[in-house]
Order: C-alpha cells, then sequence, then structure tokens
C-alpha cells in the first residue's frame, strides 16, 4: 500500500506534537496538514522546537480535503463542536483524542460511529473501523492493569492511586503546572471524580459483565514532566504463579502490554509506547502496578497505533521508540 496522506487538527499541543514527531518517521504516513488557527502560517518546528530540521512545514489555516485520515488533537468538550462546525473529508477516517466519544451513549456523530481505542481489547473492532476514540491517559494505564483479572471474572471492589507528570494537564499555563509550584510538590486532585472513571468502567463490563463493585480512584499531579504510574489495590484468591500465567496469557499477543515479574518504574517506558505491568500478592491482597508514558500509550502513540490497524500496518510500525532512561 502507498502512503497514507494524514491530517492533524490542533497540532500545536503536546499530544499534537508528539503525533508529529512520530508520523514524520512513519514509512507508511504522509503528514500533508496540520490545522491551527493560532498559528496558521507558522513553522512548525517554531512551535515544536525539537523538531527543528525534521520538517519545514507549516500550521495550516483551513482543513485539507484530501487527508486519508484526520487526528483530532483538540481539548475535551471540542471535538463534538469542531465536526458540527467545520467541513470534514467524507472519506477521512477520524482519531479522536479528546473525550468526546468514549463513552458508549456518546460515542456516534451524525453518521460516523466511534469505537473505543484500546487495542488489548477491541483489536479486531479497530480494524474494521473508520473512526476512533482514543482512550484517556489514566484510563489505558489502569485498564491494562486489570483486564486480565476482569476476563476471569476476578474483579470486586478496587482502589487505585496513581501520579502523573505535568504534560497531562496540557500545555496552556495554570498554577499547578508552572515549574515554581510542581518542583518538590505533590498534590491529590478529582479525588473519586477523575473523568476517566466511566470508560474504565465501560471496559471492565464488556469483560465482566456482572461486575458489581467499585472502582475508587485517588489521582496525584507529580513534580516531574511525563509518565504515569498506577497501583491497583484488590482482594483476589489466585496465587502468585496462577495470576502471573493469567497476565503473561492474556497479553501475549499484544506487542506494547509487557508483564515484569521484577519491580517496575517509569523510567522504562518514558518516550515509548509501552505499558509495563507488575503484579504482587502478599496474603490476600493483590498490587497491581502499571506504567505508560501519558503523552504516547497514553494519547498520540496509541493514536498511530490504531492508525496502524485501521489500515492494516503491523501493529508496531513507527512506535518502535527508545525509553529515555538517562
Amino acid at each position: 500500500m502507498e502512503k497514507i496522506k494524514i491530517g492533524i487538527i490542533g497540532g500545536a499541543g503536546y499530544t499534537g506534537g508528539e503525533l508529529i514527531r512520530i508520523l514524520l518517521n512513519h514509512p507508511k504516513a504522509e503528514l500533508i496538514s496540520i490545522f491551527s488557527r493560532s498559528n496558521a502560517g507558522n513553522p512548525v518546528y517554531q512551535v515544536h522546537q525539537d523538531l527543528i530540521g525534521d520538517t519545514d512545514l507549516k500550521f495550516d489555516g483551513e482543513i485539507s480535503q484530501d487527508a486519508d485520515v484526520i487526528f483530532l488533537c483538540l481539548g475535551h468538550g471540542e471535538a463534538r463542536k469542531f465536526l458540527a462546525s467545520e467541513t470534514i473529508p467524507s472519506k477521512a477516517k477520524l482519531i479522536d483524542l479528546s473525550n468526546d466519544f468514549r463513552l458508549k451513549n456518546s460515542s456516534s456523530f451524525e453518521d460516523r460511529a466511534f469505537v473505543y481505542g484500546l487495542p488489548e481489547i477491541n483489536k479486531e473492532a479497530i480494524r474494521s473501523a473508520n473512526n476512533i476514540a482514543n482512550p484517556g491517559c489514566f484510563a489505558t494505564a489502569i485498564q491494562l492493569g486489570l483486564l486480565p483479572l476482569a476476563s476471569q471474572g476476578h474483579l470486586h471492589n478496587i482502589y487505585t492511586t496513581g501520579i502523573t507528570g505535568s504534560t497531562g494537564a496540557g500545555q496552556g499555563l495554570s498554577q499547578t503546572s508552572h515549574f515554581s509550584w510542581r518542583s518538590n510538590n505533590i498534590q491529590a486532585y478529582k479525588t473519586l471524580t477523575h473523568q476517566h472513571l466511566g470508560e474504565i468502567g465501560e471496559s471492565i463490563k464488556q469483560l465482566q459483565p456482572a461486575m458489581n463493585g467499585e472502582l475508587s480512584f485517588v489521582p496525584w499531579r507529580g513534580d516531574f514532566t511525563r509518565g504515569i504510574f498506577i497501583s491497583s489495590q484488590l482482594d483476589c484468591d489466585l496465587s502468585q504463579e496462577e495470576l502471573n500465567v493469567l497476565y503473561a496469557d492474556f497479553y501475549q499477543d499484544h506487542p506494547f502490554t509487557i508483564v515484569s515479574k521484577e519491580s517496575i518504574f517509569l523510567k522504562q517506558v518514558v518516550n515509548t509506547n509501552k505499558c509495563v505491568i507488575q503484579v504482587e500478592k502478599v496474603g490476600t491482597k493483590v498490587v497491581v502496578h502499571s506504567v505508560i508514558d501519558n503523552l504516547l500509550k497514553g494519547a498520540s502513540g496509541q493514536a498511530v497505533q490504531n492508525m496502524n490497524l485501521m489500515f492494516g500496518f503491523d501493529e508496531c510500525m513507527g512506535l518502535n521508540l527508545k525509553a529515555n532512561m538517562f
């Protein structure tokens, strides 16, 4: 297959920048348009300065009608408004990185039906989809830690904590995203009310329809720039060996989700599309740790993974990235 033509809507933020970086190096991608009203006419490398020397593309003030696939990198609540007010080529597949279409009761717009784009449970549906709702970053990390247990009906009440880097708050400055606030600091926020709880619950019910327990989630703002570390605790009667086998079997056909028997840490995944998982059993308690890069497996990397599946490419194409260990 020849290269596919790609457009990006809203390419000036963190996820847009990571998406551009990946697609410029993707052997089957031709990035033809990056739409941004506020930056129209400006060279892309002036906004994403790490791309200097990599591209001469400029931001567009009009939407390309020639794209085979369009990535929507808009704020939450903005993607639906954008589709309602702008003309998008009907032939173009859509991959939306906001939360506008993730839940079943909001997964359509006019004649477009969106598939929830978590490849580890929806790979076949993604292959045949024309529109994808890319999962949230916290949702991706939490779900990948819990779904093997859901597949065997082992989820009941779950207590989850997770810490995220400052890039999870987006590029616009606020009090809690300033360096002077984040440095040497930590804070809980959106306790038990985080917006990703809905999509997590729907994915759990997809594999364990009778799940009637609660997922209690406390997210934390961390004093680093990128990455998410999740720890989920629950009661389970499976042994450590049974848990190891369950997780290894569940993810054996999913190249970006890796199960480790050793202690895991954030730097293993930063700058990659990987999720690394460790399962610990102490007495009757199971703790599942999972780590991802919030901008890659939690956003732009997973979006390209979904694109690869939609167009019949190797799932890993353009995504064999080296972790930032140092």
